[in-house]
């Protein structure tokens, strides 16, 4: 069974609960240092006895300039990080910076208090936290990643999160791509890293070694700006119709690479959905997704039955529909 369909295996019986490398978030977060001076960052789905999140903030809160760092955990964790005891209840962690000038932060530096409700993001009393923060930055479970951005989105929060490529195809997602609401950010290396995890049964074995777990696919989904998105694909291919044919049910031609683009055809071109990771709004505009159907519309009247990124019969993989900027 590949990484990718346990992933999914994992999040359709919710264990998904990925724990990430603090190798990855700096080589992420290091892109965004201008952000955070003065702002306070929330890492709401984050278990403290092993948030790399927590560690990555709280290491690094004064060279950042944060002003306050919050940490919510789910209930039933043990709090074994700051004391020796088990918690029956959800907790949330506050970090305000270091008090005797060790620049680091001491168990005597962070409050740790209890929640009244389990800890769950969607909750009363997490939400009250989420509307004090600036910046959410953490790694969502990715069985509810759809309901969690939804939530950032209805509050306007700034957020940097880690998601599988599989989310580009959900419905709500891909709207707020098309729409230059959320973007992908520098990315991980090869498109796959080694997460943390507890769990040790079939759902999440692949590739499992000292507790960690290879999936790839895997990206981080950001609403700030960032050097890349502002980077112009360089092209040098030119459009001839033996090479980029239509698809058989959608009026586009296909570009099986990024790097293929050609930069003379005006008209709707299908790519790859790794396409997103060098997009520049300024350079291209979305128009549609396509798989089965069209990942904004849905199957239609005129479209049921047939499988719209198919070329000559062929079926092929997840594509976006893109045009140069101004055709």
């Amino acid at each position: 069974m590949s990484s990718n369909l346990k992933l999914r295996k994992a999040s359709g019986v919710k264990k998904d609960e990925f724990y990430t490398q603090l190798s990855d978030i700096e080589n992420e977060l290091k892109h965004y240092q201008k952000h955070f001076r003065g702002k306070t960052v929330l890492c709401n789905c984050d278990d403290p006895r092993i948030s790399n999140f927590f560690r990555y903030f709280a290491l690094n809160f004064e060279k950042l300039k944060l002003k306050k760092l919050i940490t919510t955990c789910y209930k039933s964790q043990q709090m074994d990080l700051f004391s020796q005891n088990d918690s029956e209840k959800a907790i949330y962690l506050e970090y305000v910076g270091d008090k005797n000038n060790n620049k680091l932060p001491d168990l005597n530096d962070i409050g740790v208090f209890h929640l009244k409700s389990d800890g769950d993001f969607r909750s009363e009393e997490c939400i009250k936290i989420l509307k004090q923060s600036d910046i959410v930055c953490t790694n969502p479970p990715f069985s509810l990643f759809r309901e969690y951005v939804a939530q950032l989105m209805k509050y306007k929060k700034k957020y940097i999160i880690i998601g599988h490529q599989i989310a580009i195809t959900y419905k709500p997602i891909f709207k707020l791509l098309k729409e230059n609401k959320i973007w992908l950010g520098y990315g991980f290396r090869g498109g796959a890293t080694h997460f943390m995890t507890n769990y040790k049964d079939e759902a999440v074995a692949g590739n499992h070694k000292d507790g960690m777990v290879r999936v790839s696919g895997v990206n981080w989904f950001t609403n700030l700006d960032i050097d890349k998105r502002h980077e112009d694909l360089i092209l040098y291919r030119k459009y001839n119709e033996k090479e980029f044919p239509k698809y058989d049910h959608y009026d586009a031609i296909n570009v099986n690479k990024t790097k293929d683009i050609p930069l003379d055809y005006k008209k709707p071109m299908g790519v790859p959905i790794t396409f997103l990771d060098k997009y520049n709004p300024k350079q291209f505009e979305i128009i549609d997704g396509l798989n089965r159907y069209s990942m904004l519309d849905g199957p239609t009247d005129d479209t049921r039955g047939k499988y719209l990124s198919q070329v000559n019969n062929k079926k092929l993989f997840t594509r976006i529909v893109i045009k140069h900027k101004g055709c």
